[in-house]
């Protein structure tokens, strides 16, 4: 049976407890997002693998596109533009608005969701956005945070409703011939998440038969759809969606990012991972295709964020939102480029 979306709109506020035993998201779950959320939020200024030496930013002209490149492979996905300081057409559109727009999840425990307590945005994604602003904008920087579904987070950048998505995207060939991409600041893969009591083993043949949730859009729904294993295949607007259908039993596994997967295990936990992540995948800042100058920006920023080793800010917020769920990771990935 499906779950009709006001049934989910009133679940979302009493399931996926906390593991500390708080209601997590309480003020966002109790929102069905629409396309683009519906739903900004205006911030101030808030605050694996061995990183790179710190970078000197070598200055391109604003606006510089990458030269003509080889066709795009599993192997150079994750290749970017080389970072520059220069204020090109975007950034100083952004700097006369006075302000970053950013798309953003708000229901994804540990990288941007709402916390209970005070309302607001906070998690990993959400301190990488805030960084972004600072460097573009200065101190104190005005940042409207809009909710986008992760069908909708192409779309959205392409009819330029954000000025970029930071929201656990995966960088892929398809999805860099709609959108340009920062290099990597996270490490990934697709997992299989279930109760406990399962007899789901990982992503294989265990599937057969049952019912696996995943986000519309996502590249677990084209993992699904590459391979099934027999499974019938859910798709939602958001994985939160999916463990609330995990939780009332309308669903048998879900298949997302290991990284969501640690985080929903986190909220409840009756459910965990199954096997290994069975894909190798990075997450990237998507930013419009004709914003070659803001790509740059957002890659110096990153190379910033890295640079530092353990003191470094990406590490500072591994530390805060993610280590307790994804112990062992000794640094962010090492940026890639292609020009």
């Amino acid at each position: 049976m499906r779950v009709r979306a006001r049934e989910l709109v009133n679940l979302r506020a009493v399931l996926a407890p906390v593991a500390s035993g708080m209601c997590v998201m309480a003020a966002a779950a109790a929102v069905l997002v629409p396309a683009l959320g519906g739903d900004a939020e205006r911030a101030g200024h808030g605050p694996g693998r061995v990183s790179p030496p710190a970078a000197t930013h070598r200055a391109y002209g604003p606006g510089a596109a990458a030269p003509a490149a080889a066709p795009c492979t599993a192997r150079t996905a994750a290749e970017s533009l080389r970072p520059s300081p220069d204020d090109g057409a975007a950034v100083t559109r952004i700097k006369e608005r006075g302000q970053l727009v950013v798309g953003v999840d708000q229901n994804t425990y540990r990288w941007g969701y709402r916390n209970p307590s005070t309302g607001t945005l906070e998690g990993f994604d959400i301190d990488l956005a805030r960084a972004i602003a600072a460097d573009i904008l200065g101190p104190h920087p005005h940042v409207v945070f809009k909710a986008v579904p992760t069908n909708q987070r192409i779309p959205a950048l392409q009819k330029r409703a954000v000025d970029m998505v930071v929201r656990t995207m995966t960088i892929n060939c398809a999805r860099k011939q709609q959108v340009a991409f920062s290099t990597s600041y996270f490490q990934a893969g697709q997992q299989v998440l279930a109760p406990i009591t399962s007899t789901i083993k990982a992503f294989d043949d265990s599937l057969r038969g049952r019912r696996v949730c995943t986000a519309a859009g996502s590249t677990g729904e084209t993992a699904l759809r590459a391979q099934r294993h027999g499974a019938q295949v859910l798709t939602v607007p958001s994985q939160l969606d999916c463990l609330v259908r995990l939780q009332l039993g309308r669903a048998d596994a879900v298949v997302t990012d290991s990284a969501l997967a640690a985080a929903q295990a986190a909220q409840d936990p009756r459910v965990e991972l199954k096997g290994e992540p069975f894909t190798d995948e990075s997450y990237g800042v998507a930013m419009n295709k004709g914003d070659t100058d803001l790509v740059r920006r957002v890659n110096k920023v990153l190379d910033d964020y890295r640079g530092g080793g353990d003191d470094s800010a990406w590490m500072r917020a591994y530390r805060k939102w993610l280590k307790a769920d994804l112990p062992g990771i000794s640094g962010p990935p090492a940026p890639e480029y292609g020009d």
